[in-house]
């Protein structure tokens, strides 16, 4: 296992995904867990329900470059998980989500760099393509500098990758807790637009798939797993199917269905059994450097809502 015997640190540990991740890497055999954070009551919990001598807590910042070099010491390799992602939030307060997902992007870069760690992978966000909110633009810059961050290594042998998938079922902040708490206390479920579509992936299947391009990047790549789509309107109807409904519209930065790969993207793109590739445009990389994978037709796109799967009320009820 590519795990085996190494130095892993997370950024944004204590985070959803960066919780799942690190349950995860525990089972198998690394010399050493860093979750990297800055909230200490998360990490208190989290070394009280983990309680394993291979697992370091780091308090800091992603905008503390000092605070990173400190931490990247010794690392073999950084999941970079920490951003601010409350689209909401980051429309009122715009600059916090600069600094962080963008500015402290480039020190996780630097840092990693400097102190020679092996592979970086950032996850990243189906709203970066085509971004129409901040968060979305935050994201896709700190795309750019990962990707760039090849170049940048120069003679060092880091290599930074990017993992950009949609929703993470029940994560902190999405629409799935809210309808359960409506669901036990009553009232109405509030629908954005009849219409809406999201991509949605389970917390589990989300790190198994950074496990695995962290085994197969060679560096540059945009790794996107084939995840199914879902309606609100069946999501309601699995959660709550005998409440009422509230039209409340879109909010201000939303989409009616979400893109994961743009057609501007589809020129660079491979297409493999369960995910897809877009291959960075570098005079370095080799076509074959992704093994098998085929081109997608010309004016391809992959959107929530022209997706061939497509999760039933059924599965949905089964999922949450």
């Amino acid at each position: 296992m590519i795990l085996d015997d190494k130095v892993i640190l997370c950024t944004g540990g204590t985070g959803s995904f960066g919780k799942e991740f690190v349950r995860t890497a525990l089972q198998h055999k690394p010399e050493k867990v860093i979750v990297f954070s800055r909230d200490e009551l998360k990490q208190f919990e989290m070394a009280q329900e983990m309680n394993d001598p291979r697992l370091v807590f780091f308090i800091g910042d992603v905008r503390d470059r000092d605070r990173l070099y400190r931490a990247f010491d010794g690392v073999d390799y950084v999941i970079h998980c920490a951003a601010l992602k409350q689209i909401p939030a980051l429309e009122y307060n715009p600059i916090e989500g600069i600094n962080t997902n963008i500015i402290g992007a480039k020190y996780v870069i630097e840092a990693a760099i400097d102190r020679e760690v092996r592979r970086v992978i950032a996850l990243s966000s189906d709203k970066e393509t085509n971004p129409i909110n901040l968060y979305g633009a935050t994201k896709l810059c700190a795309t750019k500098l990962f990707i760039s961050g090849n170049s940048y290594a120069g003679s060092k042998e880091t290599r930074f990758s990017v993992v950009r998938y949609g929703n993470v079922m029940a994560s902190r902040g999405s629409v799935i807790p809210l309808f359960k708490k409506i669901a036990r206390q009553g009232g109405e479920i509030p629908i954005t637009d009849e219409r809406m579509t999201r991509f949605w992936i389970t917390l589990p299947q989300a790190v198994s798939f950074v496990l695995g391009c962290l085994e197969r990047m060679k560096g540059g790549e945009i790794f996107i797993p084939k995840i199914p789509s879902m309606k609100i309107t069946d999501l309601a109807d699995a959660i709550a199917p005998n409440l009422p409904r509230k039209i409340v519209g879109i909010r201000s930065g939303e989409k009616l269905h979400e893109v994961l790969i743009s057609e501007d993207e589809a020129q660079n793109v491979k297409e493999f059994e369960d995910y897809f590739v877009i291959q960075p445009s570098f005079h370095w990389w080799k076509l074959e450097d992704n093994g098998a994978g085929k081109e997608v037709p010309r004016g391809f796109k992959y959107s929530s809502d022209n997706n061939k799967s497509w999760l039933t009320i059924e599965e949905l009820r089964n999922l949450v």
